[in-house]
């Protein structure tokens, strides 16, 4: 009798502990975001205080904001965090996304060894110092992969009315690499590149390597957030996922973003608005 009560024991937690476990491992959302906000420390820094207020896992991938729209197209993600504001109108516009909000706010800079072979330090005109760079034909490291940064580089170079890529391979050298990998890069040939400064500040591999050109209002550098759209992608999780952005634009998600420091400094300046 004792060994069949306890079979009957163990078979009736079996039966009730199971659904609940397999309900726990849904309780999560895939954010397709970019290598800037993970380099950061910024997502240490926020999830696990989502996590304790929502009780929902966020499982990040950090890839190029192009990669991050691409796969959200593919619908592989929940929700859509990055920078590179008319490629997320157009996703929104195409009927992937639900709607976009305005998240925070950093800045670009652009970054070189202390030898300065082009002469650009303390420059504030970006357009000016990328043609100095051409003049010169000093090394730029580009991150080469369609990310947000890589876009906006793009178009300050065609700003300054030069044509990276008929340099390529000589003194302008693409990638193909995250924002991390590229900094690594770029002081490893004594480079030139440009990254957002929240990466730089975290980035632990300066070592002669500082900021050359800052200040300029084209390096403004908006962070979006947008949920994928379940009409078009039936596996999203949209109730959490609109949850996860309902936080991040509410005033405990602004006010933990304005929060987040390294070494004394301000990363990222929250901004939360719909666009």
């Amino acid at each position: 009798m004792q060994v069949r009560a306890l079979k009957f024991a163990v078979a009736l937690f079996a039966a009730t502990a199971l659904p609940a476990t397999t309900a726990l491992a849904e309780d999560f959302i895939i954010v397709q975001s970019t290598t800037s906000t993970q380099n950061s420390g910024l997502y240490d820094h926020l999830l696990p205080q989502f996590q304790e207020a929502s009780g929902i896992e966020v499982r990040v991938v950090a890839v190029g904001t192009g990669q991050a729209i691409k796969n959200a197209r593919n619908c592989d993600g929940d929700v859509l965090l990055v920078h590179a504001k008319a490629s997320e109108e157009k996703f929104v516009a195409e009927g992937y996304g639900v709607s976009r909000a305005d998240v925070m706010y950093n800045d670009f800079v652009v970054v070189g060894p202390a030898a300065d072979p082009a002469g650009i330090g303390g420059g504030t005109d970006v357009a000016e110092a990328l043609a100095r760079i051409e003049d010169s034909e000093a090394i730029f490291a580009s991150r080469g992969d369609d990310s947000g940064t890589h876009k906006k580089e793009l178009a300050l170079w065609k700003a300054a009315g030069v044509d990276p890529g008929a340099a390529s391979g000589t003194w302008y050298r693409e990638t193909g690499s995250g924002m991390g990998a590229t900094l690594n890069i770029a002081v490893g040939m004594g480079a030139y590149t440009m990254t957002d400064r929240a990466t730089w500040i975290a980035f632990g591999n300066k070592q002669d390597h500082r900021i050359v050109v800052e200040g300029d209002t084209r390096l403004f550098n908006q962070y979006g957030v947008i949920l994928v759209n379940p009409e078009r992608c039936d596996n999203v999780k949209s109730g959490m996922g609109q949850t996860f952005i309902d936080w991040i634009l509410s005033d405990e998600g602004q006010s933990a973003i304005a929060d987040y420091t390294r070494d004394g400094q301000q990363l990222f300046f929250p901004n939360a608005r719909m666009s």
